[in-house]
């Protein structure tokens, strides 16, 4: 068996977090997105076909030519014109059945298995937000049509870009035509499937966590810190620590005195965490990290500096970024409304009532900075000595 895992693409609305690096390469606690979904692969298939495109050396040397028992092969997609145009450039490594699956978003391999059980099989989720996604339709329990990002959907079961096909796909997708956005996608190949075949549509039963802006690059992490087990302290705790509930902290780090940490929160290998550090519920710490600031529901990436009272809150720091004494990240309106943040040059609503800073990597905050929800900082760039930050930094 094979997968084909879709890896190729700039990533643009996840801007900053993907300037530097593929969205596929975003750490999800202590493992790549891409690591991950290999993970959850490993035993179904022998080998995975990665698309890559957008940064591709940095996928291939991280990967390599094997992850456990998974043979890896890259492709290159040299234009990005769409899913559909992605799974054509692996045509000729397939011969039977095959997994397709995003490189970008969370899948478990349990929802992998239950769609194996089929010919032709589409994962599917409910979802609250069903204009985000491209949805599902369904007639006699199988898979009608997928319609993508429609103002007003009339159902919610959203395509999670999970499927199972064989090499029929291939040349149905070389009759599809372009679609309003100029790109041969995969839902077109589907409907054209479903007129000859039964298309199964299972419903998600572990997990999927779809990475499209900053802030669910943020929601990804606190579900993986949230269904942790129990707590793990590997580094060294000074006396006169607070440590609640489940906790993890890594090798060579050192929690030092005063420090209050409640869980669920991570902490990776040799942080340097306070004294009097307060590390609230949902904080990702990743490894080489030293604070003393008091963050919460938040990811601070490798190689961070951030102390002297700042507060960091519903927020994701880049890779060494030093923020500087005293900076805030707001994260609350005093309207209290979802927070909104531009995108693309369009105004994005989050659906969450608190959001802080999206701050690239090798940023520097000057001290006293004041940043207003949702706004980002682009990597390299920093701000000056008691600025408030009222837009993007770009």
């Amino acid at each position: 068996m094979k997968a084909v895992i879709m890896a190729a693409g700039k990533g643009e609305r996840c801007y900053p977090l993907t300037l530097t690096k593929p969205k596929p390469l975003l750490k999800i606690v202590n493992k790549t997105v891409l690591e991950h979904n290999l993970e959850q692969l490993n035993g179904l298939v022998d080998e995975a076909i990665i698309i890559v495109g957008y940064k591709k050396e940095m996928i291939m040397n991280k990967i390599k030519k094997r992850y456990y028992k998974i043979k890896i092969t890259y492709v290159e997609q040299k234009e990005q014109l769409g899913t559909g145009h992605a799974l054509m450039q692996a045509e000729k490594f397939i011969k039977d059945k095959f997994i397709v699956m995003g490189g970008d978003d969370l899948f478990s391999k349990a929802d992998i298995k239950n769609c194996l059980r089929h010919k032709y099989c589409v994962l599917t989720k409910k979802v609250d937000d069903p204009e985000r996604f491209g949805i599902v339709y369904l007639k006699n329990g199988f898979v009608n049509e997928i319609v993508e990002k429609s103002e007003n959907p009339k159902s919610n079961l959203a395509n999670t870009g999970l499927y199972v096909f064989d090499k029929k796909i291939f040349d149905i997708l070389k009759k599809i035509k372009k679609t309003d956005r100029n790109e041969y996608e995969i839902p077109c190949a589907v409907k054209e499937l479903a007129k000859k075949e039964k298309v199964s549509c299972e419903k998600v039963i572990g997990y999927w966590i779809p990475i499209t802006y900053p802030w669910n690059y943020l929601e990804a992490n606190v579900f993986m810190v949230e269904n942790m087990k129990k707590r793990q302290i590997h580094g060294k705790v000074e006396p006169n620590v607070t440590i609640k509930g489940r906790v993890f902290i890594g090798e060579g780090t050192i929690i030092k005195s005063g420090t209050y940490i409640e869980g669920p929160a991570y902490i990776g290998n040799d942080c340097e965490i306070g004294p009097n550090a307060f590390i609230r519920k949902d904080t990702i710490i990743m490894d080489m990290v030293r604070t003393r600031a008091e963050i919460v529901d938040s990811v601070l990436m490798d190689s961070i500096a951030a102390k002297h009272k700042c507060y960091i809150g519903h927020s994701v720091i880049g890779e060494n970024a030093n923020i500087g004494a005293g900076t805030i990240t707001a994260d609350y309106r005093h309207d209290a409304k979802d927070n909104t943040t531009v995108v693309n040059g369009k105004k994005v609503d989050s659906k969450r009532r608190k959001l802080g800073a999206f701050i690239g990597d090798n940023v520097n905050t000057g001290i006293g900075t004041l940043i207003y929800p949702g706004r980002k900082i682009w990597p390299g760039l920093g701000t000056l000595p008691g600025q408030v930050v009222t837009k993007d930094i770009i």
